[in-house]
């Protein structure tokens, strides 16, 4: 008898098996036939990703390029080597000692209506609150080395204790001839730098630069940091080939001419795939590591993991993915 029971719950399982099983595959395959759709989901999607903002750009001809020259060997006492190469005749004028109040409010001036176009425009806003000036005249497309120094009959060797009043040195480059400023959207350079002397030996360094539009705007360039690998320090140098300088603009965000120069063609240099060029800038930690392919993937910098609040292209040749924010 308990033979038979075992051998009739055994049947029983199967039969059970056969309707709940093929009744509901015959009836999908009478419906789709052999072509029954299969959906395949990426794991990446079963998340939701917010989209990472494209910046829009602003591609502009800056012709101004000035930068720091052995800055190891300046001081106070001893001066500095600025190194200017421009696009057309300019005029470098340099403060020692330039009040910070004096010259934000120089700035925010050029931004309300009083545009700082020429030196006697921006000294007109400062009122003479500076140690001393000295003044050069840049010739175009010559690549020139300026002795910035404070005299000695001065007689300031220090700019006091901290936290001060007074930037070491403010250097404005602006364009010689009113042609020139009615046709460049730049028309200014501002550059902060600080000189160590007696009291503050911190090593001479750019702190800021600003470069001031015709149209009142006020941009501060940022560097832009490359990976550390020789293989990946590069950009496409085709951004210089459309004009002698070219500053991309985004806002408060950019790059110089003269960093830009500095970074040399290479065609595998994505951190990620390392088989496209580098194309994207991650903000806000400003690294340049990410090709077209890569940079829809990540929420974080591959470098710094640091989230990334918005990015934007370095190039204009075409987005395969369809994203405004290119060069216009």
């Amino acid at each position: 008898f308990c033979l038979v029971h075992v051998q009739f719950l055994t049947f029983f399982y199967i039969l059970l098996l056969f309707c709940c099983f093929f009744p509901p595959l015959f009836a999908l395959l009478t419906t789709f036939g052999w072509d029954v759709p299969v959906i395949l989901r990426n794991s990446e999607e079963t998340e939701s990703r917010p989209r990472v903002p494209k910046k829009r750009m602003v591609q502009v001809k800056n012709p101004f390029v000035l930068e720091i020259d052995n800055p190891t060997a300046a001081s106070l006492t001893n001066g500095i080597n600025l190194k200017l190469n421009c696009i057309e005749n300019c005029v470098l004028t340099c403060y020692w000692g330039c009040g910070v109040q004096s010259l934000h409010e120089a700035l925010n001036k050029h931004i309300c209506s009083f545009r700082i176009k020429s030196p006697q425009k921006f000294e007109d806003i400062i009122k003479g609150d500076c140690l001393h000036r000295n003044q050069f005249l840049v010739e175009k497309d010559v690549t020139e080395e300026k002795l910035c120094l404070l005299p000695e009959d001065v007689g300031i060797k220090d700019l006091g204790s901290i936290p001060r009043t007074r930037y070491p040195l403010v250097a404005l480059l602006t364009l010689a001839a009113e042609e020139d400023r009615e046709a460049y959207e730049i028309v200014s350079e501002v550059s902060v730098i600080h000189v160590p002397d007696e009291k503050y030996g911190l090593s001479c360094r750019m702190l800021y630069q600003y470069l001031l539009t015709a149209q009142g705007q006020v941009y501060d360039l940022k560097q832009l940091f490359m990976s550390a690998n020789d293989n990946t320090q590069a950009l496409n140098q085709s951004l210089l080939k459309e004009s002698s300088v070219v500053e991309n603009l985004l806002e408060k965000f950019g790059a110089s001419g003269d960093e830009l120069e500095r970074i040399e063609e290479n065609g595998k240099d994505c951190v990620v795939c390392q088989n496209a060029m580098v194309n994207w800038v991650l903000l806000p930690c400003r690294h340049a590591c990410l090709c077209d392919m890569c940079v829809k993937y990540f929420q974080q910098c591959p470098m710094c993991r640091q989230f990334v609040h918005e990015s934007f292209a370095l190039s204009n040749r075409a987005n395969r993915f369809g994203e405004s924010g290119t060069l216009a």
